[in-house]
């Protein structure tokens, strides 16, 4: 319609792309939520992010990734409440387990469970050296009340303590802090974060309730696995992205091949197109492994 009104109506013009870019964001979405299909994709996500070996290096590229995961969640309208998190010695952190509550959230995050590699000139090493940092990240569905996870009294130690802080008027002089043990299956949840006992025990709870349920979801996929083409896709502990920053800049999922020269976006919590094109990825190696 602005071509035959004219070339030089640049207003028709210019509301006509506007509604075109339009479309395509609404279409880009429906595709995305058509790949979002799983059982539990819709719900909120539990994310653990735990640094490998390498001590302070690799415990700053934890905390690196634990700001990439809470700026794209602010990014998206996600709320995130951190349970707890245990910091370094010197710099970074020990790990950090953190919920994202928001439509979609584990459907999203799911792509980022697995193991991230950094390389880069460490700001920790006197000789400028280059150094390889690797840390884990598991995604858990925020599961509701409406799924039954049975968790034994019995089977649980809990141990209260005064959660660690910065000292001076604002230390807890309680024992808030809680840690689960589930002797079963050897899972260990710690909670610290709200100033409360109660609280943290229920959020604790919640944490694990997920992690059960997510051990009983990976078991039951290991028994699939042999009859599926995509067994390297979802083995859960495989390196899935590394982060070059030295001696060029790159980030490239190894899943995907999908490469960003920007680091410093990504790293500030742009990950969209990573997960996008996982998603689709797997959508589409699992029609192709579909007996029809």
């Amino acid at each position: 319609m602005a071509e035959e009104e004219g070339a030089d109506d640049s207003e028709a013009a210019r509301e006509t792309e506007k509604t075109l870019s339009a479309a395509r964001k609404e279409i880009e979405d429906q595709e995305l939520k058509v790949m979002l299909g799983g059982e539990f994709d819709r719900l909120g996500a539990i994310v653990s992010i735990h640094p490998g070996a390498g001590g302070t290096e690799a415990q700053d590229w934890a905390e690196m990734l634990l700001r990439l995961y809470l700026r794209w969640a602010e990014r998206h309208g996600f709320k995130v409440e951190v349970a707890d998190e245990q910091p370094g010695e010197g710099a970074g952190i020990k790990s950090a387990t953190f919920t994202v509550e928001g439509e979609y959230a584990y459907g999203y995050l799911k792509a980022e469970a697995g193991i991230h590699r950094l390389v880069r000139i460490s700001p920790f090493d006197a000789n400028a050296r280059r150094h390889t940092s690797f840390a884990s990240v598991f995604v858990y569905p925020a599961i509701d009340d409406k799924v039954e996870v049975v968790v034994n009294p019995a089977d649980l130690r809990i141990d209260t303590f005064r959660a660690s802080g910065a000292g001076g008027q604002h230390v807890n002089k309680t024992d808030s802090a809680v840690r689960f043990t589930h002797i079963p299956t050897g899972i260990v949840v710690t909670c610290q974060n709200e100033r409360s006992q109660h609280k943290n025990r229920a959020m604790a709870m919640k944490i694990l309730r997920a992690r059960l349920f997510e051990l009983e979801l990976r078991k039951k996929r290991e028994q699939l696995e042999q009859f599926t083409r995509e067994k390297k896709d979802i083995t859960w502990g495989s390196q899935i992205r590394s982060y070059v920053l030295q001696p060029y800049r790159m980030v490239k999922d190894h899943r995907t091949g999908v490469e960003i020269g920007n680091t410093d976006a990504v790293l500030d919590g742009d990950i969209d197109q990573f997960i996008e094109a996982y998603l689709l990825g797997v959508r589409k190696a699992g029609a192709e492994a579909s007996p029809d």
